[in-house]
């Protein structure tokens, strides 16, 4: 894992020192070595720059940038089957100076050009440049494990593993994109292809980007997408024959992601995703597994006991840390800098915990992240499958009755169930639900932070919503509200979120992380399978868990799911009340004309009286002000 950088300057005013500063950034996504080497050319200046994580092939021959005839390149991530393409290109008349999968991504691209991506099996944000050509190459991983932002003006062309490096390039200008605003306050973190600042972008996962210098026109392509896979017939397959080849595939995914010349572990969640995957693994592995643990009692986030029987019924290497709520909240100060454009998932402090954790005995750590996308693990699933199919079969006599009925209560009225936690959310959902029914409009409601109607009392400024990833592409032939929504979430919830959420927590320890449910393979199988082996009337996960049930008792697993976050509304209640006050002020809100100074007051008021649904939207706020105060000029 590491850290990639670079620039083209078409002024050729900008000084040599602006790559190392800019490298300098990122040093905790690669503290082993950093490099940078630059190119002037008739036209414009380029420069390359690396971090390194020593993962494979530890030694300096295989250090970044690397050049290989006419081509340089910087690469972020891993190549797993990097092997099976060495022998290809070798049987081609190759020839290898290392034992790096830098250098076969090198020789994969000079022998079959950007084809050469749809071979890589792996994790990676890869940058090339022909010298010959003039052209620059960007790709991105399949499902977006990776990050790559890229700047781009007239007289420039910058990008980077994380958006801190930018704030280096005297070119780039930190000014706010309204839009993309709008859309962390409604998706929770900035979605898609759009970044937070102005001329700035994502390249979205299973894209390249082609850059010719000469006549500067940028071009991006995409070579992968699950829809393809939910855009196929179902398998016809027996359900015993669906759990041993799906068994058989987590089993080389993992394997796969085994490879590496450092110490590798596994997180051990306590739930199925992390136990079927350290099952299947250790089972398979002819070493004892690391595994590791956190726990944080008194927030209701602690598995730590489920974990720990679990490691010791597969017998694992176990590690467990009891952190106290204290050593957690210090965390929160900390997120602006290693979360560098707004983000407001909370269970990015978990996930914080547990790889600095991990990092004490290992530089490579499996996540089981995908799992819940794969298998359908989400309540929204089982919601809208059997009471959003109830919802659309109600009469709509029905429906304008209950609406209107609805629309005239106030819900916050409503005796025993107005101080139930988040009911008058819940309420204002149903609500909608019942008057917009379809399977997008169900799922745009569902996992929405701030309705729309809500960000426009929030924000100043007039907005569009990037609802891009909620767009049906399935087929009619092949739709079914569980493919759409399991299609949706993959290519947007977990890139937007999760994977992001993972890339920074892993990163801001120097642990590269390793996704074994993402593999492309994998997840085509998964797409293809029946609906009904995923989410079985109310059943969620029901392959996997027949699966997990295979290699751990039932007993040990069977308990409510958990999930990975933090009690919100209590920390923003008691131990973080100063805080809120000290960011939600009159004279920081002074400070951030895009928001709606009294509409925040308001929130924060209603949340200390009582309101506690709105906690997640208080915590969002919270921290877009602390972003806002790291990164940007007070206007």
């Amino acid at each position: 894992m590491c850290g990639i950088v670079g620039y083209i300057d078409f002024t050729k005013s900008v000084s040599n020192i602006i790559i190392t500063k800019m490298t300098g950034t990122l040093l905790h996504r690669g503290p082993d070595g950093n490099s940078s080497i630059v190119f002037k050319k008739q036209n414009y200046n380029l420069a390359l720059g690396h971090t390194r994580l020593s993962i494979i092939d530890l030694s300096e021959k295989a250090n970044q940038p690397m050049q290989y005839k006419h081509y340089s390149i910087t690469f972020n991530g891993e190549i797993y089957n990097y092997t099976e393409i060495k022998h290809e290109l070798v049987l081609n008349g190759h020839q290898f100076n290392t034992n790096s999968d830098t250098e076969v991504i090198l020789h994969a691209f000079e022998e079959w050009g950007t084809e050469a991506v749809k071979k890589f099996i792996g994790m990676f944000a890869i940058v090339i440049y022909d010298t010959n050509s003039e052209v620059l190459y960007c790709f991105r991983d399949r499902v977006g494990v990776k990050p790559f932002y890229y700047y781009h003006t007239d007289t420039s062309f910058v990008f980077a593993s994380e958006l801190k490096a930018f704030h280096q390039h005297p070119d780039f200008v930190a000014s706010l994109d309204e839009n993309a605003l709008a859309n962390f306050f409604v998706h929770g973190s900035v979605p898609y292809d759009q970044c937070i600042f102005e001329n700035s972008y994502k390249l979205l996962p299973g894209h390249y980007l082609t850059f010719n210098l000469n006549s500067k026109k940028i071009s991006t392509e995409i070579y992968w997408s699950i829809t393809q896979a939910y855009n196929s017939p179902k398998l016809q397959i027996s359900y015993s024959d669906a759990v041993s080849e799906t068994t058989n595939q987590i089993a080389k995914a993992a394997k796969y992601r085994m490879a590496a010349d450092v110490k590798v572990g596994v997180f051990l969640s306590g739930g199925y995703d992390s136990a079927s995957l350290t099952a299947i693994l250790q089972k398979n592995y002819n070493q004892q597994l690391n595994t590791f643990t956190i726990g944080v009692p008194h927030t209701g986030l602690n598995e730590a006991p489920f974990a720990k029987k679990i490691a010791q019924h597969i017998q694992t290497n176990h590690t467990e840390y009891i952190c106290t709520e204290e050593e957690a909240m210090r965390l929160i100060e900390t997120l602006p800098y290693f979360y560098d454009e707004p983000f407001g998932d909370s269970s990015a402090i978990p996930t914080m915990l547990v790889s600095a954790l991990a990092k004490k005995s290992v530089t490579v750590a499996l996540s089981a992240d995908g799992g819940d996308e794969l298998f359908a693990g989400y309540n929204r699933y089982s919601f809208v499958c059997n009471q959003g199919e109830r919802l659309k079969q109600i009469p709509s006599f029905i429906k304008k009755t209950a609406v209107y009925g609805m629309s005239k209560i106030n819900p916050s009225k409503i005796p025993y169930f107005n101080t139930t936690y988040n009911f008058i959310d819940r309420y204002h959902k149903l609500h909608y639900l019942i008057k917009n029914n379809n399977d997008e409009t169900i799922m745009k409601r569902l996992t929405e932070v701030f309705p729309p109607e809500e960000t426009a009392k929030l924000l100043r400024s007039e907005f569009n919503i990037n609802y891009s990833g909620f767009t049906n592409q399935i087929h009619s032939d092949t739709y079914s509200s569980l493919s759409y929504m399991l299609a949706t979430d993959f290519g947007s919830y977990l890139p937007n979120d999760i994977l992001h959420k993972v890339d920074r927590a892993s990163m801001s320890t120097s642990l590269e992380a390793r996704e074994p449910y993402l593999d492309h393979h994998l997840a085509e199988w998964c797409a293809k399978l029946p609906d009904d082996f995923k989410l079985f009337k109310t059943t969620k996960k029901r392959i996997l868990k027949d699966i997990t049930h295979q290699y751990i008792p039932k007993e040990l697993m069977e308990r409510p799911k958990m999930g990975f976050a933090i009690p919100i509304a209590t920390w923003l209640q008691n131990q973080l009340k100063k805080t809120v006050d000290d960011y939600l002020n009159d004279k920081n809100l002074a400070n951030i004309p895009h928001l709606n100074a009294n509409y925040v007051v308001s929130l924060k008021s209603d949340f200390y009286n009582g309101k506690t649904w709105l906690a997640t939207r208080l915590w969002h706020v919270l921290m877009f002000v602390m972003w806002h105060q790291k990164w940007t000029k007070k206007v």
